[in-house]
């Protein structure tokens, strides 16, 4: 049944079938080769979904689509650039600033792609830099949509190996800052080595009107974290929250969202959730047959007789999710795979909390890796250019977030820490 199974999710992938289908497709195959019911399919696919917390997804695109809409992103990259736009290279280095701000209301790295890339791919261009760089550099930097919390793959991750959502929120602000900071670190230098972007703090505004300016945008984040960890309300309702102040500002106080144009923005809301929604109900009876079929125990008895220690483990792992997530979407994998890989940690010794950060990195890699890469695709719809064109750009970038993710696996501090410190533990 197993072999099955993954040969059609493997021909589906070649025959370039979507990932949710090819999933539900080679389920299917599996109930068919396993002489069970039908009725399971609807079953287990309603239970992957009928789970409260997974309701933070649709309200966390919705906010996302409300901040582009409103004004809101357009505030946050002016207060960005008051910030690290005055030197050579500030713009790109606002681009990765500006998504570290807006990837903490936002929770999706696509949202994150779209909301800063209109603005900023553009300016970037005009600024004289290549259309591949500012590309890859916005697919890049809005990884960090789902890094830095809240998170949509952390809150996937702690409903499918049941680790606490607040505290997998915690722990990924030291990754996140990390990377963040790396990456701008490295954009300065790069910038200084080609030449590029001597002009950069050409209509910048003063650190003082763009805080001004952005005053009510910066507080959103502070709003929904505040409330997350002060006890007053969980992540999911944080969701909630964001949409409510997103449409306040937006409407209100900003006045740049008018009523006709909500339905264009609840639409596209719901598109993107109904997309995550079919994939995460697929891959949820996926997971229940190949559970079924002793698969989980199998790898893990395979990982504990191979990988003999946790380095070994956590160096095989990085490995396998980075090949995983070049060709299978970060939410699928992340339902299929947390179940059967957390208890192999937890076995090891692995913080589950530390471990989530090490899968949700990685597999956010695959997010800026060919060919399945969905920051990829959405930078190039922005910049209006074919995939192939950002390649050479992208493999800097690739080999920047590698290296942080190697000091994030073997330096559990870095997402343990803050956690520790929160939860007292």
């Amino acid at each position: 049944m197993t072999g099955a199974m993954i040969g059609t999710m493997v021909l589906c992938f070649a025959l370039s079938i979507s990932v949710a289908v090819s999933i539900g497709l080679a389920s299917v195959v599996g109930i068919q080769a396993s002489n069970a019911h039908m009725l399971i399919s609807v079953k287990e696919m309603f239970n992957a979904i009928n789970k409260f917390p997974l309701a933070a997804i649709p309200f966390f695109i919705f906010a996302g689509n409300l901040m582009e809409a409103g004004g809101i992103s357009r505030r946050l990259v002016e207060f960005a650039k008051s910030i690290v736009g005055g030197v050579q290279g500030g713009l790109p280095m606002t681009c990765v600033l500006t998504c570290m701000i807006f990837a903490a209301v936002s929770g999706s790295s696509v949202a994150t792609t779209f909301a800063i890339g209109a603005i900023l791919i553009p300016a970037l261009i005009k600024h004289g830099y290549p259309t591949s760089y500012a590309a890859a550099l916005q697919a890049t930097s809005a990884e960090l949509g789902v890094i830095i919390p809240p998170s949509i793959p952390m809150i996937l991750y702690g409903v499918s190996a049941e680790v606490s959502i607040g505290e997998l929120f915690i722990a990924g602000v030291g990754p996140g800052l990390l990377i963040g900071g790396v990456l701008m670190v490295f954009v300065w230098l790069w910038c200084k080595w080609k030449g590029w972007g001597k002009n950069d703090g050409d209509g910048r505004l003063a650190f003082g009107p763009a805080l001004l300016q952005a005053g009510w945008a910066l507080l959103m984040p502070v709003i929904i974290l505040g409330g997350i960890y002060g006890g007053i309300f969980t992540p999911t309702e944080a969701s909630a929250v964001a949409v409510f102040y997103a449409l306040v500002v937006g409407m209100l106080i900003y006045r740049e969202i008018r009523l006709p144009e909500l339905y264009a923005i609840v639409r596209r809301s719901v598109i993107s959730s109904a997309v995550i929604m079919f994939i995460i109900a697929n891959a949820g009876l996926f997971a229940f047959l190949i559970t079924r079929a002793g698969v989980p125990d199998a790898i893990g008895r395979w990982l504990e007789a191979v990988l003999q220690n946790p380095a070994m483990f956590l160096l095989g792992v990085n490995v396998a999710l980075f090949l995983i997530g070049m060709f299978i979407e970060t939410s699928a994998a992340i339902i299929v795979l947390a179940p059967i890989l957390a208890p192999v940690a937890m076995h090891f010794g692995i913080d589950p909390v530390h471990f989530g950060m090490v899968m949700v990195v990685n597999l956010a890699l695959g997010m800026i890796t060919p060919p399945f890469g969905v920051n990829l695709f959405a930078a190039c719809t922005v910049a209006r250019i074919s995939l192939d064109r950002i390649i050479g750009q992208l493999v800097p970038f690739v080999l920047v977030v590698l290296a942080c993710l190697m000091v994030i696996t073997y330096v559990p501090a870095i997402s343990l820490t803050l956690r520790d410190l929160v939860y007292a533990k």
